[in-house]
């Protein structure tokens, strides 16, 4: 039995398996608190209900959520005033540590949260969740409170193929031709993650604010393998959360997204060593032409490194 097939048995479990009542029981005995973080650019018609239904079952409800804050990236549609309207507090990414400049993209949002929330557990959300359940948020806090040397936590689901599609779509396009093909030729022990870019996962603050940042959507690889690589397996876990739909990107936008995974596996030295990538990507259109679309590549520096960080993080807890 290879390493990656052990640890799937060993440390895969489902969401059922980790009841509300267990979870608070173990968090309230731990005595650490969460946040959930959902980043967001124009996602005013779903971002509310995200907020909405975590704030109710899980805020409100149970208690077992603290925090509930929503990152804006530049949106602009009338995300921020719906997501503030269901009750997050909601941050411009632009306006958080703005003496450190802002990048577009996913990862600058899930960096910039960590100077904005106080709590000792992280739970992401993408915000343009359609068929979800709070369970999510549970599940992916089973294994962070029950199991100690646990740091990072994987969501994975079944993916809900658009209407009309006739393709399955459980892994997702970018994980299945990307993803995957580089972990289990550079990276063979996290062959066994079924789904290395969910945008669901939960982390240990401990952890996340000792990690370089990509600015972008390779946020999700590089925080497993840096991970992976820091701390070893053994500090992984996923949950099956069952049934997901979000809103689908276009073909044009995953060559980007596939651009930058690239990127975050050339910067750590296992794609191209010594190599330079281009921070750009040329797409043909038959119609249009050629355009070339930028590639992020930036990666912002573990949050503990910046001098403000300490300061920032004891006003959030106030």
């Amino acid at each position: 039995m290879d390493i990656s097939t052990s640890w799937f048995r060993q440390s895969t479990s489902s969401s059922e398996a980790w009841p509300i009542d267990r979870v608070l029981a173990a968090k309230r005995a731990s005595g650490l608190t969460v946040t959930v973080v959902i980043p967001a650019r124009n996602e005013a018609a779903t971002v509310g209900q995200v907020v909405g239904r975590i704030l109710g079952e899980l805020v409100e409800g149970a208690g077992l959520v603290d925090e509930v804050v929503v990152m804006d990236s530049d949106s602009d549609d009338d995300t921020a005033r719906t997501a503030a309207a269901a009750g997050a507090t909601v941050h411009r990414t632009v306006d958080v540590v703005p003496e450190a400049g802002s990048f577009p993209g996913k990862g600058e949002a899930l960096w910039k949260s960590l100077f904005v929330t106080s709590g000792d557990l992280l739970v992401f959300l993408d915000a343009d969740l359609t068929v979800w359940s709070p369970q999510f948020v549970v599940g992916l806090l089973g294994p962070l409170l029950s199991q100690p040397d646990t740091l990072l936590v994987k969501g994975h689901y079944h993916r809900l193929s658009p209407p009309g599609s006739a393709d399955d779509e459980d892994g997702g396009r970018v994980t299945e031709l990307v993803a995957r093909p580089l972990l289990n030729l550079l990276w063979p022990g996290l062959a066994g993650v079924v789904q290395p870019l969910a945008g669901e996962w939960g982390v240990r603050r401990s952890l996340l604010e000792t990690l370089p940042v990509p600015v972008g959507y390779g946020v999700e690889l590089a925080t497993l393998i840096d991970t992976f690589e820091r701390h070893g397996l053994d500090a992984l876990a996923q949950v099956d959360l069952g049934r997901r739909g979000h809103r689908n990107q276009p073909v044009r936008d995953l060559g980007v997204m596939a651009a930058e995974l690239l990127g975050v596996v050339h910067r750590r030295g296992a794609l191209i060593p010594g190599g330079a990538l281009s921070p750009s990507l040329r797409q043909y259109d038959p119609v249009t032409g050629w355009t070339v679309r930028p590639v992020p590549t930036a990666e912002r520096p573990p949050a503990v490194s910046e001098p403000s960080y300490a300061g920032r993080r004891l006003e959030a807890t106030r």
